[in-house]
């Protein structure tokens, strides 16, 4: 597996590798996961890492000019790493994975499955490092398109990627399959709802809103805040817990909007202790604004028992469906309309949160995940597609 990220660092991407390289151990696969020298590793996971690179320690999620080199490193070292391993197919996480990955099956004459999570561009104009119709723009999008046309088989973490490829990048129908997100019903789970809130000066008795991701302008986190505004304003009694990082210029602009009181932020939560603090909520809260990527947190809110509020998009709808409580696409007064909503409504709350573990059970367990990513293997290696 190429990882072309700060291999694990408690974000969606890095759950989506773990999950997947987990699972497939879990069938008798042996797994290889090259990545950045920064990030910690995971029990029971193989890990190569490249050289270390001492004045680049970023953990945080996005595009950096730092990438060209280290993915140069990556190269390497996951070339030294394979010659050893001899693998049988690359499964290559992100776009920069798949380009590496491009060249190294060449070399090992193996096949490339390129796990998509979002479109290279869409992520390069969410962070705003590169602006739609750019020639910045314009010559990731031609890298894209090739990046694409280059793998032996495509995995997307949603099925409106995989609609997204075949329908704007002209990729075969044959050669894409969605493989969702799920997640480990054993780890994530309810907990006692009160012993996080102890710990964190949160009264037991206000509904409590919890969001776990990165912390930035896609994830929705300005929206948020918004919506915080406009329920303070309305006297809502209501709170919000943000776990996630960087968190400091969002502790600032709580303050200077002010709803630092109504906002409390913990910072990087461990990826072990996430289903502890996600159960200290009443309510779950996705308002990410990005239309290409996957949305893996609301796996993990509906482990949890939590009913869920999100932007209305096909993204989320696959994940929630009819278990889901959804506002309108980046509108703050929808959506703290729909918080309110719920928070004022606890037999609502404790119908959905059954109607959501169950559905998480049933339909997103990493188990079932992981079979079908062996048929997905299997099928590659035949020369078919996924």
């Amino acid at each position: 597996m190429l990882a072309p990220t700060p291999f694990f660092a408690d974000r969606g991407c890095h759950v989506r590798i773990y999950e997947e390289a987990r699972a497939l151990i879990a069938r008798g696969h042996d797994v290889r996961i090259v990545t950045y020298h920064l990030g910690r590793d995971m029990p029971g996971i193989p890990v190569r890492r490249t050289i270390r690179v001492p004045w680049y320690s970023r953990l945080a999620a996005g595009p950096s000019w730092h990438k060209p080199y280290l993915d140069i490193f990556l190269f390497f070292t996951a070339l030294r790493a394979a010659r050893a391993f001899s693998p049988h197919l690359i499964h290559a996480h992100l776009h920069e994975g798949a380009f590496i990955g491009a060249f190294l099956k060449k070399i090992l004459r193996v096949p490339l499955m390129f796990d998509c999570q979002g479109s290279l561009t869409g992520e390069l104009a969410d962070h705003g490092f590169a602006r739609e119709g750019s020639l910045l723009f314009r010559f990731f999008a031609v890298l894209e398109r090739w990046i694409n046309r280059t793998a032996d088989a495509i995995i997307t973490s949603s099925g409106a990627g995989r609609t997204d490829l075949v329908g704007r990048w002209g990729v075969p129908g044959e050669k894409v399959a969605a493989l969702i997100d799920g997640v480990d019903t054993a780890v994530f789970r309810p907990y006692p709802r009160d012993d996080v809130r102890r710990r964190l000066g949160i009264s037991p008795s206000i509904p409590l809103v919890v969001f776990l991701g990165v912390l930035n302008r896609y994830q929705g986190i300005d929206v948020l805040l918004s919506a915080a505004v406009i329920l303070k304003s309305q006297g809502a009694a209501l709170r919000f817990l943000v776990m996630g990082f960087p968190d400091e210029s969002y502790r600032e602009k709580a303050r200077a909007l002010g709803v630092g009181d109504m906002v409390t932020f913990t910072g990087r939560i461990d990826y072990a202790a996430a289903p502890a603090y996600l159960s200290a909520g009443d309510i779950a809260v996705s308002p990410k604004i990005s239309l290409t990527e996957a949305n893996g947190k609301l796996f993990n809110y509906m482990a949890c028992g939590l009913p869920t509020v999100a932007f209305d998009t096909p993204i989320n709808r696959e994940i929630l469906g009819d278990t889901g409580v959804y506002a309108r696409f980046a509108d703050a007064a929808d959506l703290a309309e729909r918080l309110a909503d719920l928070a004022a409504d606890p037999p609502r709350r404790a119908s959905l949160a059954s109607r959501v573990r169950e559905k998480a059970e049933r339909e997103h367990s990493w188990r079932g995940r992981g079979e079908l990513l062996e048929q997905f293997y299997r099928r590659t290696l035949r020369g078919k597609a996924p």
